[in-house]
């Protein structure tokens, strides 16, 4: 499969940086300050050959005999001056340390709450894995990198404008000899960073591949396991690996090579200072300078390679980096309404006008749909699979908005409305009741977050189910394990309903919310959901038309049109669909 990169891959790192900053302005707080202590702490490297040559010159080369006061002097100053800058260099290491941590957990709170805004259909679309790279394993190789080769790099920055200066202080013509080697060799670095730099984007596409494949494995193990697809499973994964580990080995090895390049220079440069020290000659150079500038260049090399070693380290996270940006970048299909307002008080009627939906760039899924349903109406949406139910539902609660057309709740265009409105007055159960890694109360209290034990107790003896939550090992303190696996389909789907109850929701939205459930289970379901629907508006998608023979309406769909609607009675007497379905279901066929 051939790979292209995308823009956000393309971006040089700095402007990387600048933006990952404008995202969460911690990473940049102080910075002024910390590179102030990062310049101080680097000078102690700079005056040790300052002394030496001071001490070379004037106490020893032509002098007849050594002051050692002189001597002790320049050596205690030199030292006092590496305290102040190991002082300096802890200070450095601490501030960027911590605005480091404190950004990159803005920064992923802020991707995360990105991915929260997102439509339902988007998340969707990518794989949970990839996702949870974004906000785990790339935002760690970016804060890896910060905290300490963010520092080396300030550090050894510092280091070379330093070194730099004292060199063009002794001599201009051997700092312009260095300098000129050290531009050839950056302009050779910045040509194969371009190169560096996708290939360590395609290991952070691998990793993430790596996270979606194991995700999706581990999430699926009853599947895989009840049709004896472990093997193609372990192939799967197995595949991902080898993949990630090729792409890391390639970029590793051109890494090293880079790396390797950094010895090359260094020879080179030193080759170069010691030419040019013999052709000026000593006429023109002091036996001090010229040591003083062999340590110099020994400074100069010194950062150059940590520089390029940490080049590896900056590339993986400028990948990381672009991948999170690349999430935030994602536009918000469905916000929240500036100056949003709010939903009127008591049930809700619902008003479709004109609506169209299509996936995508896919064909119209629904079509043409015009329907008002008056408040405290109770509802249920039939049809043949994929004739446009259940996104009907989901455009209700506004987890989809329509392509075209409108929609309203008691005159509120659904669009205008807040979300902190909308959430508190419409719930929906979906058809499989999606369950946290926690107890039955904690599950329930999602629908109201303020809700006591005794709440949630007396919500359950409201709907009929004390006796079920009470035959619970812990009553409802028992963990329902993760996605609820520790419970029956039916028996998530009864912890749902409750917590749409305990909400005291104005309209509530059922997607099949009976389907695939045992008889003995259904009887209490339908229990709960008679009392849940009873005073409030209601519309359920029917996928047994049991419930839609107790509807007081019934909105019949087909190829994403909506072609009947009446109460049933009515219906099941007409030469048309809902009759066709109705006569297939009390026959035993399903569609």
């Amino acid at each position: 499969m051939t790979e292209t990169m995308t823009p956000m891959q393309t971006t040089p790192l700095w402007v990387t940086i600048r933006r990952a900053i404008r995202m969460s302005p911690a990473l940049g707080r102080g910075i002024g300050v910390t590179v102030v202590l990062a310049l101080v702490g680097t000078t102690a490297q700079i005056v040790v050959p300052i002394a030496l040559q001071q001490v070379l010159d004037r106490q020893v080369v032509g002098v007849s005999s050594i002051d050692l006061v002189v001597v002790a002097q320049a050596c205690l100053a030199a030292a006092a001056v590496t305290i102040v800058a190991m002082v300096a260099n802890r200070a450095a290491t601490v501030r960027l340390v911590t605005a480091a941590a404190t950004g990159l957990t803005e920064l992923r709170i802020r991707v995360f709450r990105h991915i929260h805004d997102l439509s339902a259909l988007h998340v969707q679309s990518e794989r949970r894995g990839v996702l949870v790279a974004r906000v785990t394993s790339d935002v760690e190789a970016v804060t890896r990198f910060m905290e300490w080769g963010g520092l080396g790099m300030m550090i050894g920055g510092a280091q070379l404008v330093l070194t730099v200066a004292a060199m063009l202080v002794y001599d201009w013509r051997l700092a312009l000899m260095v300098v000129a080697v050290a531009v050839v060799y950056a302009l050779m670095l910045l040509a194969f960073q371009r190169v560096l730099q996708r290939a360590f984007d395609k290991v952070r596409v691998r990793v993430g591949e790596t996270l979606a494949a194991l995700s999706e494995t581990l999430s699926g193990l009853p599947t895989i396991r009840a049709y004896g697809a472990e093997d193609r499973a372990r192939q799967r994964v197995n595949d991902a690996v080898d993949q990630q580990f090729r792409t890391e080995f390639r970029t590793g090895a051109l890494g090293a090579a880079m790396f390797s390049s950094a010895e090359l220079f260094a020879a080179l440069t030193t080759v170069v200072v010691v030419a040019g020290g013999i052709w000026l000659g000593p006429a023109n150079l002091s036996p001090g300078t010229l040591v003083a500038f062999l340590f110099l260049v020994a400074l100069f090399i010194e950062p150059v390679q940590m520089l390029v070693e940490l080049l590896n380290e900056a590339q993986t996270a400028a990948a990381g980096l672009r991948r999170v940006l690349g999430i935030l970048d994602t536009p918000v299909d469905i916000a929240d309404p500036q100056d949003g307002v709010d939903l009127t008080d008591g049930p809700l009627g619902v008003t479709f006008h004109d609506v169209a939906f299509s996936y995508g760039e896919g064909p119209l899924v629904l079509e043409d749909v015009s329907v008002a349903v008056p408040a405290g109406s109770r509802v249920a949406v039939v049809g043949e699979t994929g004739s446009g139910k259940s996104t009907f539902a989901k455009l209700l609660t506004r987890l989809l908005d329509p392509t075209s057309g409108r929609i309203e709740l008691s005159g509120v265009r659904l669009d205008r409305a807040s979300f902190a409105s909308l959430r508190s007055r419409v719930s929906f159960v979906p058809q499989d009741g999606f369950l946290f890694d926690s107890s039955i109360a904690d599950n329930v209290r999602y629908g109201r977050p303020g809700a006591t034990d005794g709440d949630v107790v007396q919500a359950f003896v409201e709907l009929e189910l004390a006796d079920w939550v009470d035959s619970q090992v812990d009553g409802i303190h028992t963990r329902v394990g993760e996605r609820g696996g520790r419970l029956s389909a039916g028996e998530r789907q009864l912890v749902a309903l409750v917590r749409a109850w305990i909400g005291a929701p104005d309209l509530l939205v059922l997607d099949e919310a009976t389907s695939a459930v045992d008889p003995a289970l259904e009887v209490r379901l339908r229990r709960a959901i008679e009392a849940l629907t009873r005073g409030r508006t209601s519309i359920t998608v029917a996928h047994r038309l049991s419930t839609a023979e107790a509807a007081d309406d019934v909105l019949v769909f087909d190829a994403g049109r909506l072609v009947q609607r009446g109460p049933h009675d009515v219906l099941v007497g007409q030469d048309g669909v809902y009759a066709a379905l109705h006569a297939d279901w009390a026959a035993g066929v399903t569609h």
